[in-house]
């Protein structure tokens, strides 16, 4: 997870923009010939394609940008740390 790739996702991007792209990706990953080093490279982009989809829910919910990806992040180390 990189906080400010899920920032330019969020910025450049709208929700159904990164969901459809989450949808593309995860039927990429169905394929029998992904390897392990291309599944290592698309789960960081679906970890940050996810974070950026958080972001806009939580903007939608009325926080600014900054505070949402704060809040994505803190939420995400909360999980780490249990």
């Amino acid at each position: 997870m990189k906080l400010p790739v899920i920032r330019h996702l969020h910025k450049g991007a709208s929700k159904d923009q990164l969901e459809t792209t989450l949808k593309v990706l995860e039927h990429f990953t169905e394929h029998r010939s992904v390897t392990d080093e291309e599944m290592d490279v698309v789960g960081e982009l679906i970890t940050n394609i996810c974070g950026a989809i958080e972001v806009h829910n939580n903007v939608d919910q009325g926080m600014s940008g900054i505070e949402a990806a704060n809040a994505f992040a803190q939420k995400v180390m909360g999980s780490i740390d249990q």
